[in-house]
């Protein structure tokens, strides 16, 4: 198992860290290709990324400290700068910048984010291997000759005995990257049948669906009334984001012809 720090000099750098950083700057710069795509001012991407990134990183670190309450409650020192991070309050921190931006520069904001959906999932699937390196976010014990093994150290109470575990950090990685390319491909190839949002309602639905199945294979996880939270939050917003892209065309369609 490769390190999970290294020494530059008196600085220990962590490679969760640098797979983090590599994943937003692929997401920077694949959305100032798609901004360029749309005929829009590239600049908005850096500028925009001043909001989200922060607001993201704060939203990604609030989600992890509620998930994981039963330790931070008896380590408060730790809430902050400590390690972990959760998707969900990324997006939505991400999102809650991205809508303070556009709004300020009187933008779009649903076509801001169908820019930048692609690149959010590409930085998903790259900043998972972060959870390689931590030895994390991975599933149930497994013979499949794929199994990750997992030193003992970092083995779950309970499973001690086992070596080899599913790795779902890869499963979703893959998952994203996938979808990544399915984004870019429906906003070229259907752009005529889109409407302005649609790209990002996709991009929810998809990630959802796949976060929704992973989330079986998930040991020790935060639940609410006996199911995962996870899946509480991926389920809800698939329908809610199916249930729009739905009624905005039934919107659409009841428009009088001019």
């Amino acid at each position: 198992m490769v390190e999970a720090t290294f020494n530059l000099g008196p600085i220990t750098i962590g490679l969760y860290g640098i797979m983090i950083t590599l994943g937003v700057i692929a997401a920077i710069t694949l959305s100032v290709i798609e901004a360029k795509r749309r005929g829009q001012a590239t600049e908005h991407i850096l500028n925009m990324a001043l909001f989200i990134v922060p607001l993201g990183m704060i939203g990604a670190r609030l989600y992890h400290v509620i998930d994981e309450w039963s330790f931070y409650s008896q380590n408060p020192s730790m809430i902050i700068g400590g390690r972990g991070l959760g998707i969900f309050g990324a997006v939505i921190g991400g999102a809650i910048g991205l809508l303070i931006y556009t709004r300020w520069k009187r933008l779009s904001t649903v076509e801001w984010m169908d820019i930048v959906a692609p690149g959010l999932i590409l930085a998903q699937a790259i900043g998972r291997w972060g959870n390689f390196f931590n030895q994390e976010l991975y599933g149930y014990p497994t013979n499949l000759p794929w199994g990750i093994y997992i030193d003992p150290a970092h083995r779950i109470a309970g499973y001690e005995a086992f070596t080899h575990f599913h790795p779902l950090f890869l499963y979703e990685s893959i998952w994203n990257a996938l979808g990544c390319v399915l984004l870019l491909l429906v906003g070229r190839k259907l752009k005529e049948h889109l409407m302005s949002g649609d790209v990002f309602l996709l991009y929810v639905i998809y990630y959802s669906a796949g976060r929704f199945f992973l989330e079986g294979l998930k040991i020790d996880v935060w639940t609410l009334g006996g199911i995962p939270t996870a899946r509480w939050i991926t389920g809800i917003a698939i329908v809610i984001s199916a249930a729009l892209m739905a009624y905005r065309r039934y919107l659409a369609s009841r428009k009088p012809e001019v």
